[in-house]
């Protein structure tokens, strides 16, 4: 059996965010494994860490991959990234998930195509833009 090396892989930075919902890991973990579940992925584990003063990471281990989020709340920016492999998962409808809750006032994303040779970087399609 051959398998694919193809995969997909959006990072996004956030601006204007809360405070207070870039600052709970709990939150924060909860939203990235229904962002997860949103685009079809398989959750493997979660690991999530609240920083003091401020801050957080939570990682979700995909089967296909993982998603990731590392915040500073008292800048309102949260950089968030979903790498996975093959296409049936596409990581764009968790981003957009994570997107859609957290409310930026704007945003900035890439996508990368890997796994199929040199990467290729492309401006994704994105639900929220920016907010006015």
């Amino acid at each position: 059996m051959e398998y694919s090396t193809f995969g997909r892989h959006v990072a996004v930075d956030t601006w204007g965010v809360d405070f207070d919902l870039l600052n709970n890991a709990d939150y924060l973990q909860t939203q990235l494994v229904e962002a997860a579940e949103a685009c079809g992925a398989t959750v493997l584990s979660v690991q999530s860490k609240q920083f003091e003063p401020q801050g957080a990471t939570v990682l979700v281990l995909l089967s296909e991959s993982h998603l990731s989020i590392h915040t500073y709340p008292e800048r309102g920016f949260a950089a968030i990234d979903c790498y996975t492999c093959g296409e049936t998962v596409d990581p764009q409808l968790a981003i957009d998930y994570l997107v859609s809750v957290l409310k930026p006032e704007k945003t900035f994303a890439k996508k990368i195509i890997r796994g199929l040779g040199e990467l290729e970087v492309v401006t994704p399609d994105m639900q929220v833009k920016e907010l006015v």
